[in-house]
């Protein structure tokens, strides 16, 4: 009787209680604070209706920790433009 090996489950990355307020942000980081999963957060982006994405190399891409939190304290009025538009005022 051959026994196979046993399969060890993945490390699984730390998820903290809170998101920081400033810094960049992986999807694994920031999806337990979301209402919407993964693709529908793609097609929002897209429309500018979540925080656009900031692609690091073709395979990381993270956000923006200010603009998550700004979009958690009003989904349903956040704008892409509008922070475009905020971050051009101040430069």
């Amino acid at each position: 009787m051959k026994t196979s090996p046993m399969k060890t489950a993945a490390p699984q990355e730390h998820v903290p209680a809170t998101l920081p307020n400033i810094g960049l942000s992986k999807w694994a980081q920031i999806a337990p604070f979301l209402p919407v999963g993964r693709e529908t957060w793609r097609k929002l982006t897209i429309a500018g209706k979540a925080p656009a994405p900031i692609r690091l190399s073709e395979k990381c891409t993270v956000y923006k920790n200010q603009e998550i939190h700004r979009y958690l304290a009003d989904p349903l009025g956040y704008s892409a433009e509008r922070a475009e538009d905020q971050t051009a005022d101040r430069c």
